[in-house]
């Protein structure tokens, strides 16, 4: 879920002259939208010739033919129909031993984001405190709800927010840009709407501005600033491990994608005109990193329909209803993100700013720090995430920890099973921790497992990290 999957986009010969600027992109989107349109009719035919074949009335459902051709016009469908966002589809919870409805509210508004609370109506008070946690969803072309297995696990819990950004297209010109600063002046807002009495967790993308927005609160001594931020498979610093789409950013330079993926939101969206990275152009580059995976998924998606294999068949759906709903970002943020985080290197320098004046991460003193990595991520590497500890030296070594979680890779970092039986307890753990730090009345990993809090953050491979930083996990404890 990188900032730039573009490793599918379209190459292009160098330009001179005026239409250089222009963008060998700027015309797609319309194109895009032309094709779609003219689609309809077939997609439409396509999809009532398969409930004519699919009606048990009809003789023919029950035949092979019958049923290739049904699974042939659904998949027809499929690939041609435009995904919108899925819901969050959360109704309920188990929390303190007992089954709590969940209603999910927006408390929080801008052009470009709500902050959605998922409430909990207890008929009975929680036995303990239940801490305030905003999950900070990324902005990198899908929708927040991919977050759903994520908010799931910690509802049980915490008191959880989460930030559901807005479809760039959807968004009119009037309302004016959103770039990196935004991005964290809309944090800054956020923390402010939580009273400061919250706890921040970052997936990927957005750890970058997490750490920015509380580093500037840090150096204005703001007393809304977040209790801990946990930052997960996040781009602190491309240049530990890099993968192959930070090597790729590198090669091909800002300008590149500033010519061949920004283009405009054609008419009728609510946004035309506004320049953005499609959500198309994204899709495309997530689906060529493993298209043959795709292809034969699409396949077995055809053979499970003939065979009547429905819950085989409702897995694909489910998944790809989520995975091919896409949205657009805003043109400012996506080129700034890129030259910052993977050409730059911006934040690990000291030199990215937000509106012009520099962030410092040394700054951050009074805010715990965990950082949370997959051993086969291959769009955030190992190191990339954990090297937040080397940029915050002020975090007192009873408030860090890093956890390298063996056998998943970028999306098992915050969503499947052993996110939710390894990861998520250990976040949960050290969230209380640092909630009730300030009494002095709970240790809970550290007592639980017996492990001193000076222990070092790994045995072996510190190099470089200050002496302060510290794990209560040791990396042999994942089992």
């Amino acid at each position: 879920m990188a900032i730039g999957d573009f490793a599918g986009s379209v190459r292009r010969p160098p330009v001179d002259g005026p239409s250089a600027s222009l963008g060998y992109s700027t015309p797609l989107y319309w194109l895009y939208e032309m094709g779609h349109a003219a689609l309809n009719p077939s997609r439409a035919m396509a999809d009532a010739s398969r409930l004519v074949l699919k009606n048990p009335i009809n003789p023919v459902s029950h035949t092979t033919v019958g049923k290739s051709m049904a699974a042939a016009f659904e998949l027809f469908e499929r690939t041609t129909r435009r995904y919108g966002k899925p819901g969050w589809d959360i109704t309920e919870t188990i929390a303190d031993g007992q089954r709590v409805p969940v209603h999910v509210n927006t408390v929080w508004h801008r052009p470009f984001c709500n902050l959605l609370h998922f409430e909990r109506a207890f008929e009975h008070p929680p036995s303990r405190r239940q801490p305030k946690l905003l999950v900070v969803a990324p902005v990198s072309g899908h929708h927040s709800t991919l977050l759903r297995g994520t908010v799931e696990a910690m509802l049980p819990s915490h008191d959880v927010y989460v930030t559901d950004w807005v479809d760039a297209k959807l968004v009119p010109l009037a309302d004016g840009r959103f770039d990196l600063s935004d991005y964290v002046d809309y944090l800054i807002s956020i923390f402010h709407r939580l009273g400061g009495d919250c706890h921040v967790m970052a997936v990927c993308q957005p750890a970058v501005p997490v750490m920015m927005a509380v580093a500037r609160m840090e150096a204005d001594d703001d007393p809304y600033v977040p209790r801990s931020m946990v930052l997960m498979g996040g781009p602190i610093d491309t240049r530990e491990a890099p993968t192959a789409v930070n090597a790729l950013a590198q090669d091909r330079g800002i300008d590149w994608f500033r010519r061949n993926v920004i283009t405009a939101v054609p008419w009728p969206h609510t946004g035309a005109l506004r320049e953005v990275y499609p959500g198309f152009l994204q899709l495309n580059g997530f689906m060529s990193m493993n298209l043959d995976r795709h292809l034969q998924a699409h396949w077995d998606l055809f053979t499970h329909l003939v065979k009547g294999d429905g819950d085989s068949a409702e897995k694909h759906r489910d998944f790809y209803d989520e995975y091919l709903a896409v949205m657009d970002l805003t043109a400012e943020f996506y080129l700034e993100t890129v030259e910052n985080v993977f050409i730059t290197h911006a934040l690990p320098k000291g030199e990215i700013l937000h509106h012009g004046r520099p962030v410092k991460p040394q700054a951050i003193h009074r805010v715990a720090l965990m950082t949370v990595e997959g051993e086969k991520d291959d769009i955030s590497g190992i190191g990339q995430t954990k090297a937040a500890h080397k940029l915050c030296p002020r975090i007192p070594e009873d408030k860090r920890v890093h956890w390298e979680q063996p056998g998943v890779g970028h999306y098992g970092v915050f969503n499947g099973s052993r996110f939710r039986s390894e990861i998520a307890p250990r976040i949960a753990d050290f969230i209380l921790n640092q909630e009730y730090s300030r009494s002095g009345t709970y240790n809970g990993p550290a007592r639980e497992a017996g492990i001193a809090a000076s222990d070092p953050v790994d045995a072996g491979g510190t190099e470089g990290l200050p002496a302060n930083v510290t794990s209560l996990y040791p990396r042999n404890a994942a089992t």
